[in-house]
């Protein structure tokens, strides 16, 4: 009966800490990069004995209660729910973000990230910094100091397409003109030209660059086409140099396409009217860092006022071979206290999963699970204390015995 006690006691205090671990799940069940856990239980030692009988040796085998070694967590990823936030980040698939603070490593799952006073891209729980990856496996923090504006850049090309209509015989002189193109200098300032075109002979066109008001021209030249329309071999670019006072000259070619292809502009007969216009030119001003976000890849995409972008850092990833071995510490952090070095790599990399921008991964808890794990605890907690209420009972009845004998 003793035993019986130690047994239901040993039940007890099991359940008591399952119930520790439901109610800790539940509480996190809005956490992001929250995993569940879960308490393992395992029978203890056994007494056994062994007798004689008419049918040989029998023996019997009564445990001793129950033990809750340790608690497993469960790394199933959680649901990925949009923020808003461009700089927040979730792991679809394996992974985890790499966070450094007062020297120590640590990694989560939770991508709550925001940029602090110091360009640094911190972790808004934490304030730990966000690791980035040179290389192949080497850690640095992630920091848009430098990155905050992006360099003028001087018009160099003006790409061209559409048709200039062919002059027939007998036709008078045709022109047609390209307003309002806008153009960058060497420091950046914008400027609007215009470009006339002139044709008074078969597939001959000459071209001049202004800048209006002024009617200086900035530049000229000729542009020809082959009898099938295509730009002639020579003919197809005209440059000029835009120089305005007090800066750095700049050349700027204009260019019609590649010979012996339609690609670019064409010199077919159309009438008296043609539709050449700018596809695509180069150059920017001086530009302020509007947004930060994430490729899959992980890289940060800066993205600017003047419409330029670039690519900046690589976040870094982490895998372990035994992730049960990893340590929670709070904030949605996990701590590598075993000496086994993590897996490092950048997203869609080797095992690791795709990063996406503006979203965070919930926790993984299920809360119908929880409920029904609740339940079950709850019980066998009732159960093993109606055991030890009754073992406790038969030793009071055992006692009175002995004092009425």
């Amino acid at each position: 009966m003793f035993g019986s006690i130690y047994s239901g006691l040993s039940g007890l205090l099991g359940f008591s800490k399952g119930l520790e671990v439901i109610s800790n799940n539940i509480a996190n069940m809005n956490t992001p990069g929250y995993k569940s856990s879960e308490l393992a239980f395992r029978d203890l030692f056994y007494r056994f004995s062994t007798y004689g009988g008419s049918g040989g040796d029998t023996s019997s085998q009564i445990g001793n209660g129950v033990d809750t070694p340790s608690t497993r967590m469960r790394f199933q990823d959680g649901e990925l729910r949009e923020t808003g936030n461009a700089l927040d980040a979730a792991i679809d698939g394996n992974g985890m973000f790499v966070l450094r603070r007062d020297g120590d490593l640590y990694y989560t799952r939770a991508g709550q990230f925001e940029l602090d006073t110091g360009g640094y891209l911190v972790d808004r729980t934490s304030n730990a910094r966000v690791m980035g990856l040179t290389g192949t496996s080497t850690l640095e923090d992630i920091n848009i100091t430098s990155r905050r504006t992006s360099a003028p850049a001087a018009t160099s090309l003006i790409s061209f397409i559409g048709n200039l209509s062919r002059p027939t015989s007998g036709t008078t002189a045709l022109t047609h003109d390209i307003k309002d193109v806008t153009v960058y200098d060497s420091t950046g300032e914008a400027h609007k030209l215009q470009f006339r075109f002139v044709s008074s002979v078969a597939g001959i066109w000459t071209v001049e660059a202004t800048e209006p008001p002024a009617t200086t021209v900035l530049g000229s030249g000729e542009i020809r086409y082959e009898g099938n329309g295509m730009v002639t071999a020579g003919y197809n670019t005209v440059s000029f140099t835009l120089a305005p006072a007090g800066k750095t000259a700049s050349t700027i070619v204009l260019n019609f396409g590649e010979p012996g292809s339609f690609s670019g502009s064409t010199g077919l007969s159309g009438g008296t009217t043609s539709d050449l216009k700018v596809s695509t030119k180069n150059g920017s001003a001086l530009g302020s860092l509007t947004k930060v976000t994430y490729d899959e890849k992980g890289y940060l995409k800066l993205v600017y006022s003047n419409g330029e972008t670039a690519q900046g850092q690589r976040l870094a990833l982490a895998w372990f071979r035994d992730l049960q071995k990893l340590e929670q510490v709070g904030d949605g952090l996990f701590v590598n206290n075993t000496g086994d070095k993590p897996i490092l790599h950048g997203a869609t990399t080797d095992i690791m999963g795709k990063v996406i921008a503006s979203k965070v991964e919930l926790s993984n808890v299920k809360l119908t699970e929880q409920f029904t794990d609740m339940v079950i605890i709850q019980r066998g907690y009732q159960a093993s204390s109606q055991v030890t209420t009754v073992s406790n009972e038969m030793i009071q009845q055992l006692m009175d015995m002995r004092r009425r004998g």
